[in-house]
């Protein structure tokens, strides 16, 4: 299926390996190299990303059993491999409480949230999927 309105996004050069990530709706995000306050790293944007579709696809599923107003947390992490300027692995943390439920209904929720986040989650899957990414340039010449 093809979204009838995609967002457009582009990022603009701010400063010396610095730039601001835009969209259409009006979202910014600062781009730079690490140690630069307040803003992230292309990487770290992309293990974000990864939390924040997880996130994004378990939560109805949670909700239902939870109720609207649970609390998560989902922590990702993955050394990078510099030599080959890769991510190898990025493991994720999902934190909930689930103390109120019984061991059964609690093994069944985790498995839903599993299955949903494998059929939801646009940036896992194509991380798992590996993906083809086309560059152009458009210069003034």
């Amino acid at each position: 299926m093809v979204d009838e309105n995609p967002t457009t996004l582009w990022v603009e050069r701010t400063g010396t390996r610095a730039y601001t990530g835009r969209s259409s709706r009006g979202a910014e995000v600062l781009i730079a190299s690490q140690g630069v306050p307040g803003a992230f790293t292309p990487g770290e944007l992309l293990k974000i990303a990864l939390a924040g579709c997880s996130g994004l696809s378990a939560d109805f599923t949670l909700s239902r059993r939870l109720g609207d107003n649970f609390d998560a947390t989902i922590r990702v992490s993955g050394d990078a491999d510099r030599e080959n300027e890769v991510y190898p692995q990025l493991d994720e943390q999902f934190e909930l409480d689930l103390s109120e439920l019984d061991d059964a209904t609690r093994d069944r929720l985790l498995v839903a949230v599993q299955r949903a986040i494998d059929k939801a989650c646009t940036v896992g899957r194509t991380l798992k999927a590996g993906t083809k990414v086309n560059l152009n340039f458009d210069v003034d010449a």
